[in-house]
């Protein structure tokens, strides 16, 4: 496998969640403000047209977060370098990380000894 440009995945991160927690709970906060649900549109005398202006922004952004996603995948997919050992992170806990990547038909030959709920991290920091 290939992993991912980490600066871009972070600012996919902060745009989605900046993007979802402004869209989500400025519609939230209208609900509980009293704005009917599933109506075509309001009367300006109503007071929601500030706050639906502020979710839609939001939810324009939260689309908006998918571009440096899509690109990073791209990027990495066309010149990004093979990951060389089984766990890039170093930290894998569960038995997923303990075996090669890709993973053999079966596995493990021998069922690994399991002593904590942790056992991959064990074999590498014991």
């Amino acid at each position: 496998g290939k992993m991912l440009d980490e600066r871009l995945g972070k600012m996919t991160f902060w745009t989605l969640f900046v993007g979802f927690h402004t869209t989500f709970l400025v519609q939230h906060w209208l609900g509980a403000e009293g704005m009917p649900r599933r109506y075509a549109d309001y009367l300006a005398t109503d007071g929601f047209t500030a706050l639906n202006t502020v979710s839609t922004i939001g939810s324009f952004l939260l689309g908006l977060s998918m571009l440096p996603f899509l690109y990073n995948v791209w990027k990495t997919a066309k010149f990004g370098e093979p990951v060389g050992v089984d766990d890039p992170w170093g930290f894998g806990r569960s038995l997923e990380w303990a075996t090669s990547c890709p993973p053999p038909r079966h596995n493990f030959v021998t069922l690994p000894r399991v002593r904590s709920e942790s056992p991959a991290f064990d074999l590498h920091h014991p």
